[in-house]
């Protein structure tokens, strides 16, 4: 009989969960959505923190503010995470400079998510989220098959060209066993000066899609281009104006997920 992959699954000890941060496809804002959401599940009081696992794509030293900040080894010959806003966060882009690219193949991802994953000092943690690269491949497996992921969120904008893609990252997780937690709707609409509220993209199936098959939509976050400054600036809103209405917004969507993934069981 063949092993079963997901056999070799081990808790990385001293983090309670491990939440996935996925998209069918890039360029919905996914990074950006969970920055936002560990900022978030900080200010609630939680131990938070947050792998880059877009080994080819990493942009969490940029969102962080850590641009250049390299990692340091520890006593026990493990990576130092880095902290900013009170998050513990790691990325290939500390490892590496910003502009040479990772020409790696699947056995290499492998080895560094496990990397990673345990040899990343990453002390007592409530919640470690994964920031998905897009797609549904080698990362996304790596990770399922490794640990155990108590569960998944899939971030898209409204329109039908990316719904067709995030239907391919909920059939993922479906397929490793990994629980969906539900989707966030990103830049679902803007405000623009007096006060309108119109629609970037033209809203889809989505709502239709995710009644007809039981998958909660956890939140949808309107699209203001301080959110996209903030990340250039390695500030996200939700850490400097948490009253903004794209903050709060962020901050419901990270209560949901503490709701449905309690940090204590």
């Amino acid at each position: 009989m063949a092993a079963n992959p997901f056999d070799s699954q081990n808790a990385i000890p001293g983090v309670k969960k491990v939440i996935a941060v996925s998209s069918g496809k890039g360029g919905v804002g996914k990074s950006t959505v969970a920055i936002n959401l560990a900022v978030s599940l900080k200010r609630a009081g939680y131990r938070v923190g947050l792998l880059d696992a877009d080994i080819y794509g990493p942009s969490l030293p940029r969102m962080g503010g850590l641009l250049n900040q390299k990692v340091e080894i520890g006593d026990d010959k493990r990576l130092m995470p880095l902290e900013r806003y009170g998050v513990k966060m790691m990325s290939i882009g500390f490892l590496v400079e910003e502009d040479l690219a990772i020409v790696w193949r699947g056995p290499m991802l492998f080895k560094a998510m496990d990397q990673f994953l345990r040899d990343v000092a990453w002390g007592e943690l409530d919640y470690l989220l994964v920031d998905m690269p897009p797609g549904t491949g080698d990362i996304q497996l790596s990770l399922a098959q490794k640990v155990p992921v108590a569960g998944a969120i899939a971030v898209s904008t409204p329109q039908d060209i990316a719904l067709a893609d995030v239907k391919k990252a909920i059939d993922m997780w479906s397929r490793v066993s990994v629980p969906l937690i539900g989707v966030v709707e990103n830049m679902s609409w803007m405000v623009v000066p007096g006060g309108e509220r119109v629609q970037l993209f033209p809203r889809g199936q989505m709502d239709n899609y995710l009644r007809e098959r039981g998958i909660a939509k956890i939140g949808e976050i309107p699209f203001n281009p301080k959110v996209a400054i903030g990340s250039e600036a390695g500030i996200p809103i939700s850490e400097s104006t948490p009253a903004a209405e794209e903050s709060v917004a962020f901050a419901a969507v990270a209560a949901k997920i503490a709701e449905a993934v309690p940090a204590g069981n």
